[in-house]
């Protein structure tokens, strides 16, 4: 038995190391929109020094030489760019702690759940492997696989998160009730995740596109990019409306269950109206992003809703595996 004081330690310090994690998909997004990704073109310092400079007068007067030498043309410091990309490596220092500290407080489950441990360890390693693909991606000059990857690592790392702090609280989630909920609901929750997904991986596209256009046109306005888009633009903004629908019904679903049975489906109805709400913000963020000439501050928004929408899809199933046992929904 484990004492509820350290389980509910362990459960918040997850829940913080969960929200710890999107913060840095956040503050990717945000480097990534502000173009600030080389404002530091070394790992793990940052022009050779572990704070970096505020003016450029605190570097070598041939700082572009050595630079170009590394193999990173045309550097230049921009004191904006440069501390974005360190606010940035100073958030992925301290996920680095905070799940450090949920792998040890995960060790009271070694008798009584060891798949709980391992996945708190394994989130770790995965941690530790994810700031060297972080260097990885200064290193190959920004290419954008590696960025792909970056992320999709992030994600990776949510889930493991998520599926061990519920698996923690699995005889909480085994009172939710979801015996009214029709037979293929589980069947459409997993299509709904793969098609989050499918629209993930058509984003990073989408991202790489761009990317590709603002290297190209970098003297055109951004208001000016869409008509070089590629068709996979239109199918991932099209796509969109089906992500909805598909997600409008599950949580109608949900709430049909929730009037007949309030109390043990308030947890079930709350994810419900989050996540329909994750889901207008992307939407709207993307559409301010076709239509607004894509604004910065939109690029950051919509990527972190598309990771939010896993999250919330995926705890959604989860609740739904351990009620299986009473209610056989699954």
């Amino acid at each position: 038995m484990i004492p509820s004081q350290q389980a509910t330690r362990f459960r918040r310090l997850g829940v913080l190391t969960i929200f710890a994690v999107y913060c840095v998909i956040l503050a990717g997004g945000i480097v990534r929109a502000s173009g600030a990704g080389m404002g530091c073109p070394d790992w793990p310092t940052c022009f050779g020094q572990w704070v970096p400079p505020t003016q450029e007068s605190q570097l070598p007067v041939n700082y572009h030489e050595i630079y170009a030498a590394r193999g990173y043309q045309n550097t230049a410091f921009n004191p904006v760019k440069t501390w974005t990309e360190y606010a940035n490596r100073l958030v992925g220092v301290t996920i680095g702690f905070l799940i450090f500290l949920t792998a040890w407080t995960s060790r009271i489950y070694l008798r009584t759940d060891k798949v709980i441990f391992f996945l708190a360890i394994t989130a770790f390693v995965l941690v530790g492997f994810q700031g060297w693909l972080g260097s990885a991606v200064v290193a190959s000059n920004l290419k954008p696989l590696m960025i792909t990857l970056h992320m999709l690592l992030a994600l990776f790392i949510v889930a493991l998160l998520i599926y061990a702090i519920s698996r923690s609280q699995k005889s909480l989630l085994a009172d939710i009730e979801t015996s009214s909920l029709p037979q293929n609901f589980a069947l459409v929750l997993k299509v709904a995740v793969c098609m989050t997904l499918l629209q993930v991986a058509m984003g990073t596209q989408v991202r790489e596109s761009i990317d590709f256009i603002s290297h190209q046109d970098s003297l055109v306005g951004r208001e000016f990019w869409r008509e070089s888009f590629p068709i996979i633009f239109y199918v991932h903004r099209s796509f969109s409306a089906v992500i909805l629908f598909t997600n409008m019904w599950l949580a109608w679903q949900i709430y049909q269950q929730a009037v007949l049975a309030p109390s043990k489906s308030r947890l079930l109805m709350r994810m419900a109206v989050v996540l329909l709400g994750l889901i207008v913000t992307a939407i709207l963020a993307g559409v301010s992003l076709d239509r607004l000439g894509f604004p910065a501050i939109a690029q950051p928004i919509h990527l972190l809703m598309a990771n939010l929408i896993f999250g919330a899809q995926f705890f959604i199933f989860i609740c739904l595996h351990y009620s299986v046992k009473k209610n056989a929904v699954i």
